[in-house]
């Protein structure tokens, strides 16, 4: 057939060029862990008593940020802000997480990762820990509870509103939170099952009392999530759209269940166990995208929510831990989960791409889950709203190797379970509180490390002189905390980081920290 015709012919057949446009789109695949610390992984801690052979080849393979930062020291208020692309306390949650029963902190109104995504073309999961609240049923209009006799007045046969498929996803499955009830799976707006029976308690890792599944079991959470997130990803890769999986781990968080064949594998306990198990979920993953031919046009990231827990319910918290098993969750940096110090929000950031993410690189770029936003819209070409990302940055230049001229980020701001805030721009970090602390930091720590006491109102530390913020500046440098106390209540007033007009916050209280 005559060339000219043929290629007049294709011209009016538009279906391949908008396959071509599709397939051009890359996958995303977003993991996040529950509570693991920048000293777990090998790859971040090379005296790590934990082996993370898939994290290190994910970052063998990809992008290793040293200076990365969840949203928030815990758990709501990063996953609200990686959705977003906006602070959680410019909402009603200005401390501590969600509780069982409560409702959305996300409005129905506003653009979300998934959302955007969709809107380009996307299909969209969310596979494990969902903690942003839901809509639950109850007949008689009344608030959700929990009895005496450790069951609630929910009414499990019902549509559960606000949930993940109300916000950007197509679908989910998972656990709202491992250790909330309803002991159950979620999927989309339904319970997998009803849960007929109260939990069987504390010692059995139900720390919150509630409605059970018949034989709900804790250990088979995480393998049940891992074979679900592989499955989403081959139906996926079958579509032949472009897919977008937010895959919200429950581990290595409390209830710390080890699968049998994970025991024994570390040299820092249950804890370490289930540690190795998550890495084994990760390389799942990383296998199941590789069964389903779309490894090469996938962007992989993995991270935490925040910093490791500290209490005694993970048996034994982080501080203990590192007594007893000369494992350092935090690694070098001081605090934990909850704390506004950085071993509270600075976790491990992995991210992989093949062709477009140099393997082997690492990067001390302030970034924050929050940029995930500002990124992927980015790689769509697609400007956003005013009032949409209001605190997300643009991540894709340094993917790609590029040197900015000048930070991704004019500044970050910190934020603790208790509220506290603290704003960090170049080496400087400004806590605006007396402590970084939400927890109590053991003595013999204290000692080890040189933490001493201060009187100061405030706390000021420059990063990349004293990483393990051991130095409290804040009188020496009058000028500079100033300079940083303007700025935050800059943000704090603007309701947003980013340059562009003036957005409201979700409510007039101030937000904590002033």
């Amino acid at each position: 057939m005559n060339p000219k015709l043929l290629l007049a012919l294709a011209a009016l057949l538009p279906a391949p060029l908008v396959t071509l446009r599709a397939a051009e789109k890359p996958n995303i695949v977003f993991i996040l862990a529950d509570d693991l610390g920048y000293g777990d992984p090998g790859c971040y801690n090379k005296a790590s008593k934990i082996p993370t052979p898939h994290l290190d080849r994910l970052a063998g393979e990809g992008m290793r940020f040293t200076d990365a930062h969840a949203p928030s020291s815990c758990c709501t208020p990063t996953r609200y802000a990686l959705l977003t692309g906006r602070y959680a306390w410019r909402t009603r949650l200005h401390r501590g997480v969600l509780v069982p029963w409560e409702k959305p902190l996300i409005a129905p109104d506003r653009l979300t990762v998934p959302s955007l995504l969709k809107q380009q073309g996307y299909t969209t999961a969310c596979i494990g820990k969902w903690h942003l609240g839901w809509n639950w049923p109850v007949p008689d209009g009344t608030t959700p509870r929990v009895g005496r006799d450790r069951m609630s007045n929910v009414d499990f046969t019902q549509p559960i509103g606000g949930g993940p498929t109300t916000r950007g996803f197509d679908s989910y499955f998972g656990t709202d939170v491992p250790n909330y009830p309803p002991y159950c799976f979620i999927e989309n707006d339904h319970t997998l099952g009803l849960p007929g029976v109260p939990d069987t308690g504390r010692a059995d890792g139900f720390n919150r009392p509630g409605p059970m599944l018949p034989g709900w079991k804790l250990v088979d959470i995480l393998p049940e999530l891992t074979r679900r997130a592989v499955k989403s990803i081959a139906d996926s890769a079958k579509a032949g759209k472009p897919f977008f999986l937010y895959f919200a781990l429950t581990s290595p968080h409390y209830p710390v269940v080890p699968a049998p064949e994970f025991r024994g594998k570390s040299g820092a306990g249950d804890f370490g166990d289930f540690v190795v198990q998550t890495d084994w979920t990760v390389g799942q993953v990383l296998d199941g995208l590789k069964r389903a031919g779309v490894a090469e046009n996938t962007l992989v990231i993995f991270t935490s929510d925040n910093g490791p827990e500290t209490t005694g319910e993970v048996k034994p918290g982080v501080y203990d831990r590192a007594q007893q098993f000369d494992h350092y969750s935090m690694g070098e940096l001081r605090g934990a989960k909850r704390d506004i110090w950085e071993g509270g929000h600075r976790v491990p950031f992995i991210a992989r791409w093949p062709g477009k993410i140099k393997p082997g690189t690492e990067s001390a770029e302030t970034i924050s889950h929050m940029d995930l936003m500002a990124t992927v819209a980015a790689m769509n070409d697609v400007k956003l709203p005013p009032n949409a990302g209001e605190d997300s940055f643009n991540l894709l230049p340094v993917l790609l190797g590029e040197k900015p001229a000048r930070p991704v980020r004019e500044a970050t701001v910190h934020h603790a379970a208790s509220g506290k805030l603290a704003i960090r721009r170049g080496d400087w970090v400004l806590i605006n509180a007396p402590s970084g602390a939400d927890n109590s930091e053991p003595q013999w720590l204290k000692d080890k490390r040189g933490y001493a006491k201060h009187d100061q109102p405030g706390e000021l530390f420059n990063l990349r002189e004293d990483p393990a913020q051991r130095h409290n500046q804040f009188s020496a440098r009058p000028e500079m905390v100033r300079e940083l106390k303007d700025l935050l209540e800059k943000y704090q007033r603007d309701g947003r980081s980013t340059p562009g007009e003036p957005q409201k916050n979700d409510l007039a209280a101030s937000p904590g920290g002033k």
